[in-house]
């Protein structure tokens, strides 16, 4: 598999219809995803002394991260609202490969920063709630 542009992993959200239609989340500098599982130990005296775990069991989510510069687009004050309003969406993953993985997230800590004579810019984390699937 070639090597990827990080500038093409693009994080989306959706607009609320049904089906939802996506709007890139402008001016996002840096974007992270962490696919994360929990693991369920089923090691007995049958193991050999071996650790063994239980395939398809646990606690599986993703986690996403993005970085940015505020340019105040309609997407960010969707994103804004949804984080005022402890609100789970519909959020896009799409990658250069033309790969794109969907799933409803909830904003859990946004930031904005600024300083004098400087652009106003902001920090995100989502965390999944339900399946993040491949489309």
């Amino acid at each position: 598999m070639p090597a990827e542009k990080g500038s093409a992993f693009l994080l989306k959200v959706g607009n609320g219809g049904s089906p939802p239609v996506f709007a890139t989340i402008a001016g996002m500098r840096t974007t992270q995803m962490s696919v994360n599982g929990e693991a369920v130990n089923v090691t007995s005296k049958d193991s050999g002394g071996w650790r063994e775990l239980l395939s398809g069991a646990g606690v599986r989510s993703v986690s996403l991260a993005a970085s940015g510069i505020f340019t105040g687009s309609a997407a960010e004050g969707r994103v804004k609202t949804n984080a005022l309003g402890g609100v789970i969406d519909d959020y896009e993953l799409s990658f250069e490969s033309g790969e794109r993985m969907r799933g409803r997230f909830l904003v859990t800590r946004l930031d904005y920063a600024g300083d004098y004579n400087g652009e106003r810019n902001y920090t995100m984390s989502l965390e999944s709630s339900g399946p993040v699937v491949t489309v």
